[in-house]
């Protein structure tokens, strides 16, 4: 999608905060007057010349923020992502990058409206549970002290991606599904920290705590952790079976469930952590592991993967508020795998396939796609659109717009009601 097509997007699905891993110059264009607030990023391979030069960290301060705001609505910078573990050797440079381009902003007056942080991956805790036996692994110490320092003389956060996915898959047997997907719990599910005796009905805020314990052993306690990705992936290859639709869907809509009650954490009950949920599109030229590929909400031609389920708290990606949804083929699906899902929607699915057999409304055009969409069609309409109805082996997806008037007509037919033809 182009910029302006990505932000009607955004604007159509009520998204009003939203984090890029670059300072694309189209996105921040198409993203003026829209009040997005948007957080802005430095790849890791800028950080060497930004950490070295504070004319180098002016410059990209004035190419990629001044040039936009307020226009667009930037509200933090991340610099760099995962550095400590995925490019060590920059780790020094760190430090040095935030502050160069923290005095660039406040030579443009923009300190106040403006944080920057960097995000980083779970794994710099180490003895993530109990959450008050969590520590930062010792080996970054001389990057997270003054970290830590800079960020609370700041006011800004410390940015944590945390995947309660890759929790469970790490230790499956001892971290339970349902504890990962926010699932209501019977107490003697909950995980219980015995040092303070705090009950975790999820992992999420496990994982949060373990962050702000970890602060603690700093000395830091006025450091408010910002998720900045968390999700789970919704396809995934044999090694892989929790990576599901079913799954993907109950772990975000609980998620965003989670954080609109605003309940914060077992230790920071006040504090409700912002996150960004991981990610808008499925990346289809990611490399294996399938998962990496499918974390997305919608495709790449913004079709939803699936519907959320978080009724109640306000119509924004691809929510369930909305009625009118449907089942149909992807494109470039061989023929021999279709007629094999037809065949099945139609046999043991027990769709309505009536309206597709010669000389019925819904016969023409006469070819495998168009027959499987309708059957397709049927039968996630009959199983009321729930999740994981509409997958038939990867050959399937959901879609907000209105294929044909077939679809309109099996629409009626399986709700019982009048309807249109347009």
């Amino acid at each position: 999608m182009s910029a302006t097509e990505l932000v009607s997007l955004l604007q159509f699905q009520k998204v009003t905060h939203i984090r890029l891993y670059d300072a694309d110059p189209d996105m921040l264009k198409a993203l003026a007057k829209t009040k997005i607030r948007v957080i802005i990023s430095v790849p890791n391979n800028q950080l060497l010349a930004i950490g070295s030069s504070n004319a180098t960290a002016a410059s990209w301060i004035g190419k990629n923020v001044v040039a936009y705001y307020p226009q667009t609505v930037i509200s933090a910078i991340a610099v760099g992502d995962e550095v400590l573990t995925t490019v060590p050797s920059s780790a020094p440079l760190l430090v040095p990058a935030i502050e160069s381009l923290y005095s660039a902003l406040v030579a443009a007056n923009l300190h106040n409206l403006i944080k920057i942080s960097t995000p980083h991956s779970a794994s710099i805790i180490l003895d993530p549970f109990p959450p008050s036996q969590a520590f930062f692994n010792q080996s970054w110490s001389s990057v997270m002290q003054p970290l830590l320092q800079f960020l609370s003389k700041t006011g800004s956060p410390l940015m944590m991606n945390l995947y309660p996915y890759y929790v469970f898959m790490q230790n499956k047997g001892v971290v339970p599904l349902e504890n990962s997907l926010f699932k209501p719990l019977t107490p003697s599910k909950e995980m219980v920290d015995p040092n303070t005796l705090l009950h975790y009905t999820n992992v999420l805020d496990a994982m949060v705590d373990a962050a702000y314990y970890s602060m603690k052993n700093f000395n830091f306690t006025d450091v408010a952790v910002l998720v900045t990705e968390s999700g789970w992936p919704s396809k995934g290859d044999s090694k892989e079976p929790y990576a599901t639709i079913d799954n993907a869907d109950t772990y975000n809509s609980n998620m965003i469930k989670h954080v609109l009650d605003r309940s914060g954490t077992p230790l920071h009950p006040e504090i409700t952590s912002s996150v960004y949920l991981y990610e808008l599109f499925n990346e289809d030229l990611r490399s294996p592991p399938v998962s990496e590929a499918n974390w997305g909400l919608f495709y790449a031609n913004a079709t939803p993967v699936y519907l959320l389920h978080v009724s109640g708290s306000g119509t924004f990606l691809a929510n369930d508020t909305t009625n009118q949804t449907y089942c149909i083929v992807m494109d470039g699906v061989d023929s021999k795998t279709l007629q094999a899902a037809l065949d099945w929607a139609c046999g043991p699915g027990q769709a309505n396939c009536s309206e597709i057999q010669p000389g019925e409304n819904c016969y023409q055009p006469n070819n495998v796609k168009n027959h499987a969409s309708y059957a397709f069609d049927s039968y996630y309409q009959k199983e009321g659109r729930a999740a994981g109805s509409c997958d038939f082996k990867g050959v399937a997806m959901i879609t907000t717009t209105d294929p044909s008037k077939c679809f309109m007509l099996l629409f009626a037919l399986n709700n019982h009601r009048s309807f249109i033809l347009h």
